[in-house]
């Protein structure tokens, strides 16, 4: 069996709105391809004891996160009948209103390109090692916790 290579997931900053429309773009070409389903994280401004979020510090132990992202991705092409998947998540400082994980699967059909849309997203909030440091608007900051 052949070893694949692990896919670049990591983006410094937010993901720009021009990288998803490029990702659509790329597989107009691919006619076996039914449906696509995306996913799109994006920083809220929360409040939270009278305090609003104004960004999320996101940091990860990159090779370690690398190797999960795979495994992940391995097991939903093994799981759902899926032609392409591509996942980015953010590291840095990603401002309220921008974009933090940005998740494309596409299949021939759609029930199952958004099934494992889902299955992504919950794996990766439960398993990738990936931390998240609210940024509150007067500077003070605390540590994410998933939900």
């Amino acid at each position: 069996m052949e070893t694949k290579k692990l896919k670049k997931v990591f983006v410094e900053g937010a993901i720009p709105p021009e990288k998803i429309a490029q990702s659509v773009a790329n597989h107009q070409s691919k006619t076996n391809i039914g449906a696509h389903s995306i996913f799109l994280g994006q920083i809220r401004a929360d409040k939270i004891d009278g305090k609003t979020v104004a960004a999320i510090q996101y940091t990860a132990y990159e090779e370690m996160a690398g190797k999960v992202f795979h495994e992940i991705r391995e097991a939903a092409f093994a799981k759902f009948d899926i032609t392409c998947a591509h996942i980015y998540h953010s590291l840095g400082t990603v401002k309220a209103g921008e974009l933090c994980l940005f998740v494309f699967t596409s299949s021939a059909h759609r029930k199952t390109a958004i099934e494992a849309t889902n299955y992504f997203v919950e794996e990766i909030k439960a398993k990738v090692p990936i931390f998240g440091k609210e940024i509150f608007e007067d500077e003070t900051h605390q540590w994410k916790v998933n939900k």
